[in-house]
Order: C-alpha cells, then sequence, then structure tokens
C-alpha cells in the first residue's frame, strides 16, 4: 500500500530515547529518566477525586466540541489570577493537550505550503506536524547572546505564521514584555500570523512568565493541563483565540476531534483548585534547578544557560562529541541515566547539545547526578 508524502516525518527522538530506557528496566535495570518533560507527579488529588466521582454520577459522553463551559470559564478566571486579564469565556477552546491545539491552529490559519517560522532549538513536534499538514517549516537559528529565542531581526518577511514558545523547550528561557512587544509588533506588520506556546506557564523561577495575550487580543495561545498541572497522559489542553476565530476553530474541532475527553476534562476542572498542591511541585522542581546548575558545571557539562522556566536544562556539549545521539546512548548504557540529544530540537546544530530534564524527585536528580559524575570521570580515564 502507498503511503503519502506528508506522512514521512521524522521521529520524536525523545520518545525513541524513552523507549530505551523502558527496555532497559524491563531487562532489570535501574534507569534515572532526565530525558522525558514529564512530571513525576500524579495528577492533583483533588482532580483524581472528581473523576471518580463524576464516573459514579455520569455516562461521560460526548461534550460540546468547544470544551466543557465551567471549564472554559475557569481557565477565563486563571487569565485574571495570573495576568490580569479579562478574557471572555468564549475565546477559550478546550483540546485533546496541546498537540491537538496544535493542529488546529496550523490547520485553521496557513493554506498548504505557507511557511512558518521556530526558533531553533524548538520543540521538534512543530516541525513534524507543520511538515504533516503540507506546511513548510522555517527554522530560525537562535543565538546565545538572545537566550535561544528569536528576535525581530530574524524574522523572514514571507512568513506566514511564527510560533514562539516561553518558557522554552528544551531552553527553558522566556520572553519578557518588551521581547513578545517587538516580535508581535513585527509579525503584525508584516501579516504573519502569531503563535505563542506557553505550555510551561506556572513553572517560572526568576520573575513571572508573561503571556502574549497581555500584548495583543490579534494571536493565538496555547497551553495545557501537562506540565504545571501534572497530566500529561491526560491529553487535555486549551487555545485562547481571537474572538471571529472562535466557529472557524469550532467547526474544525468538531470534524477532527468530535470534542475533548469528558473525563479529562472533569480532572482538568478540579486541578484549577489545586494550586497548592501544584505550588508544592514547583519547589521541587526549584530545588533540582539549582542542584542541576551547581553540579553540571563540576560534572563536565558547563556550558549551560540557566533557565527561566520549565524544567530543563539545555547543554552544549561539542567538547564531548560531535553526535548527541551516540554520547546519549553512551550515557545510558554505562550510567543508566536516560538523557535526550539536541538533535530533536535543533537539527542543524543538536548533534552538539543534549537536553537533561529535571522534573523528578531529588532523590533521584541527586542519584543522577552521582551516576553522571562516575561516567565522566570514567570517560576522562579512558581519553
Amino acid at each position: 500500500m502507498k503511503n503519502s508524502n506528508r506522512g514521512i516525518v521524522d521521529p520524536f527522538i525523545v520518545m525513541d530515547v524513552m523507549e530505551a530506557a523502558r527496555a532497559a528496566e524491563v531487562a532489570g535495570r535501574d534507569i534515572i529518566h532526565m530525558e522525558v518533560g514529564q512530571p513525576s507527579t500524579p495528577a492533583p488529588t483533588g482532580a483524581r477525586a472528581a473523576l471518580v466521582d463524576a464516573m459514579e454520577k455520569d455516562a461521560l459522553g460526548y461534550t460540546v466540541s468547544l470544551g466543557l463551559p465551567a471549564l472554559r470559564e475557569g481557565i477565563a478566571r486563571l487569565y485574571k489570577d495570573w495576568y490580569n486579564l479579562d478574557i471572555n469565556p468564549a475565546r477559550v477552546v478546550i483540546t485533546p493537550g496541546s498537540s491537538g491545539a496544535f493542529i488546529l491552529a496550523f490547520t485553521a490559519l496557513f493554506d498548504a505550503g505557507g511557511k512558518v517560522g521556530l526558533g531553533e532549538p524548538g520543540y521538534p513536534s512543530y516541525r513534524q506536524i507543520l511538515k504533516a499538514l503540507n506546511l513548510i517549516p522555517v527554522g530560525i537559528p537562535t543565538k546565545a547572546e538572545n537566550r535561544l529565542q528569536p528576535v525581530p531581526s530574524e524574522i523572514p518577511g514571507d512568513l506566514a505564521g511564527l510560533i514562539t514558545a516561553s518558557p522554552a523547550n528544551p531552553s527553558g528561557t522566556m520572553l519578557d514584555h518588551a521581547a513578545l512587544e517587538g516580535l508581535i509588533g513585527t509579525c503584525h506588520a508584516q501579516g504573519t500570523s502569531f503563535i505563542a506556546d506557553e505550555i510551561y506557564h506556572g513553572l517560572q523561577y526568576e520573575g513571572r512568565a508573561v503571556s502574549a495575550l497581555e500584548v495583543s487580543d490579534d494571536i493565538y495561545v496555547i497551553n495545557s493541563f501537562s506540565k504545571y498541572f501534572s497530566m500529561t497522559g491526560w491529553r487535555v489542553g486549551w487555545m485562547i483565540v481571537p474572538e471571529d476565530h472562535v466557529r472557524l476553530i469550532e467547526r474544525l474541532a468538531q470534524n477532527m476531534f468530535i470534542c475533548p475527553s469528558h473525563a479529562s476534562q472533569i480532572a482538568a476542572l478540579a486541578a484549577l483548585d489545586a494550586r497548592d498542591e501544584l505550588d508544592a511541585n514547583l519547589a521541587t522542581y526549584a530545588a533540582n534547578r539549582q542542584l542541576m546548575i551547581e553540579e553540571l558545571p563540576k560534572i563536565g557539562f558547563d556550558k549551560i544557560a540557566p533557565p527561566d522556566g520549565a524544567f530543563y536544562i539545555y547543554a552544549d556539549v561539542s567538547d564531548l562529541t560531535n553526535d548527541s545521539r551516540v554520547l546519549a546512548k553512551d550515557i545510558l548504557d554505562k550510567a543508566g541515566v536516560a538523557v535526550t540529544p539536541g538533535l530533536d530540537f535543533d537539527p542543524v546544530r543538536g548533534h552538539q547539545t543534549l537536553r537533561f530534564s529535571y522534573a523528578r524527585s531529588i532523590g533521584e536528580i541527586r542519584d543522577g547526578l552521582k551516576r553522571l559524575t562516575s561516567y565522566m570521570s570514567a570517560r576522562k580515564s579512558e581519553i
């Protein structure tokens, strides 16, 4: 049977690493997971309890395609709380994870063949989803002096769209109000649609995360319950769109997804009230971040930029290897620590970078750093 050209996309390498780590665990090895951007904590206690209660009382059938009205209203209140923004709940669209939001946004905004810019290093699935939709991803090589974020002077004038992430994956760096103003202003001036990925909001350590909606309403903003709300496998996200795009998105959502998971929406609604529990998770990440920043340079991973948010350290390992995939495999095989090769995030320069995730318990992070210390000591003795 023939396959389509748009179905030929690159693998999501971190998922391949995750599978290799799982196979090692099945074989009896103890693995420290620093590869995947996933909290080790479960969904909030209240979220799980709410779903148990709902399953006893409700058939949990289809919801309306835009999502449960109560959940949309709750997210609108979150924007008032976090950013002092008054968002009309009608603009809030509940999606099957942020991935579902990307598919809806890219389909709604861009015609086949359109060019969409994305900073590199960046989240790899942007590129692959764009390819699968017959769109052209345009990588924008970012610079260390700009904290691995795009700047207005680097935005090509022929883009149909630009997607940014703040805090970013894999770097954890954030765009402040002035930076967002510059990027959004440039996009508006040249007729480029602007999409802000804000799925790591709530996970910041120095200063607050600024929403692109504080700059403009004429944009798309995408978020998720996966990271701060610790609900990766529940696959529930959201997007906020201009009012005149709501019906456009609704029609697409009706046909593509019917609706997001009803069960996940019930849990998500309750998770909005679990801030104390979630902020305790954030405190763990903050401690892990400090530990990683202090210890990685001592081990030999010294070319890093302290992240503003998310739960990643992105390291330049050009003095250690010219093939990050081989180095990551060697670390897994010899140290029992799973890390992600930078090729996932930057197809041009990622062969010389690694991403370390610190979304685990403090004990696991300490153990992982000890193993990395032993690995690097043994490596040096072999040279």
